[in-house]
């Protein structure tokens, strides 16, 4: 019951913080849609409360979440500024990631960081061997293990720390 109820207040808490006032709708739109999001998703919660139980991985959680909002400014202007200059590269082609990531859903949260940031997407993993392939926008001439890790370490070392 526990879990359940840490989700339930972590997603109430998050549609609070989005939602940016506290008039009497917001509180129970967001009480729903918790409430919605525990009956739908609480069994997955329930069932591995080993990974929601610390303070630090929320911490971890809460630091993550303006890392990818960095990186996926930076990867929208890049594609903005392939969109608005022809001249720059596009060699678009799939590259083979190795992952240290070992849960499931740490790795379906590093395949989805991965999609969400423009100009890649994850379109296969191997769990077993811990692969993403990804497609990107350019991989040109770049040093392939050099230019896979760049793509996937900023996340890789966060998530790492909270789904171990």
């Amino acid at each position: 019951m526990k879990p359940r109820l840490i989700l339930f207040a972590f997603m109430f808490i998050i549609w609070m913080f989005l939602g940016g006032n506290i008039s009497a709708h917001n509180v129970i739109a967001g009480l729903l849609v918790a409430g919605v999001i525990t009956l739908v998703m609480g069994k997955l919660f329930a069932s591995t409360p080993h990974y929601f139980g610390h303070v630090t991985k929320y911490l971890w959680f809460l630091w993550y979440m303006p890392v990818f909002a960095w990186e996926c400014l930076k990867a929208n202007i890049d594609v903005g500024r392939r969109i608005l200059s022809p001249s720059l590269p596009i060699n678009p082609g799939i590259i083979k990631v190795r992952t240290t990531i070992k849960s499931d859903i740490g790795l379906t949260i590093l395949a989805n960081s991965v999609t969400l940031t423009p100009g890649t997407l994850c379109v296969d993993m191997d769990i077993e061997k811990g692969f993403l392939y990804i497609h990107c926008i350019d991989v040109g001439s770049y040093d392939m293990d050099k230019y896979a890790l760049g793509i996937v370490d900023k996340f890789e070392s966060i998530l790492k720390k909270i789904f171990y």
